[in-house]
């Protein structure tokens, strides 16, 4: 499995960083999925999240696994405009498919690339994982 996907499944929530303007802006995520070996996430384009997102593709996503340790990923979405990208996150159990649908017109998948993803501990150094 792509490890920035299972890192992201590890955490359950994620918390997805993006810019508005000079304004940093933070929202929950759960939804991760691998298509083609790259990982992915999702949102809905009439979100002011996707808006942020195209207009500056650098984010910071940070999630808190069980056993207390977190890993933060800084890297670049990238939106994927195909259908098989779309229904590989629908496909996935973390997928939001009571949300959206193939051809909704609202549903949008981002690649996550140019990923740095270190995980922390309080008792240990950081660890790079990609």
């Amino acid at each position: 499995m792509n490890k920035i996907a299972e890192a992201l499944k590890t955490a359950g929530t994620f918390f997805v960083a993006t810019v508005d303007g000079d304004q940093p802006r933070v929202r929950p995520f759960s939804s991760v999925c691998e298509f083609e070996g790259n990982a992915y996430l999702c949102t809905n384009n009439t979100k002011n999240c996707y808006a942020q997102m195209m207009a500056n593709s650098r984010a910071e996503l940070c999630g808190l696994n069980p056993d207390g340790t977190w890993v933060r990923i800084q890297c670049r979405l990238v939106r994927d405009n195909r259908d098989e990208a779309r229904a590989a996150m629908l496909a996935d159990p973390t997928g939001p498919s009571q949300l959206y649908t193939l051809g909704d017109g609202i549903f949008e998948v981002l690649r996550i690339e140019d990923a740095v993803c270190t995980k922390y501990s309080f008792t240990a150094a950081p660890e790079v994982i990609v």
